[in-house]
């Protein structure tokens, strides 16, 4: 018999990648889908959120919502930067640091590419 997830068997870390238009939902506290939902009960918890988004509007609709997770206890991104500069505005977290971003969201600290 397999063991399930639930309040006797939680997770160290919950990571969302990639998180599109959830961002804005986390940030006003929606949870109208299994993975807002699923965020809501990892944060009560106390637990690390991971959030390695992906969007095509950070520099204006999802702006807000990405700074006020930024200062949010418990949720930690995965570095991000800006896809082309050129050609247009779309950013996203570079997926090949997601196991470093969860490794130090667990010591409680955001990963940083420079430091």
């Amino acid at each position: 018999q397999a063991e399930r997830v639930g309040p006797g068997k939680l997770f160290d870390v919950l990571v969302i990648a990639p998180c599109t238009g959830n961002t804005s939902k986390l940030a006003a506290g929606i949870t109208d889908s299994a993975v807002t939902m699923a965020a809501k009960a990892h944060l009560r918890n106390g637990r690390p959120v991971v959030v390695a988004f992906s969007t095509n509007d950070a520099l204006s609709g999802s702006a807000p919502a990405i700074a006020a997770l930024l200062n949010r206890k418990n949720y930690y991104f995965v570095p991000f930067g800006q896809d082309d500069p050129l050609k247009n505005r779309a950013h996203a977290s570079d997926f090949s640091l997601i196991e470093d971003t969860v490794d130090a969201a667990l010591e409680g600290r955001q990963y940083s590419r420079c430091c």
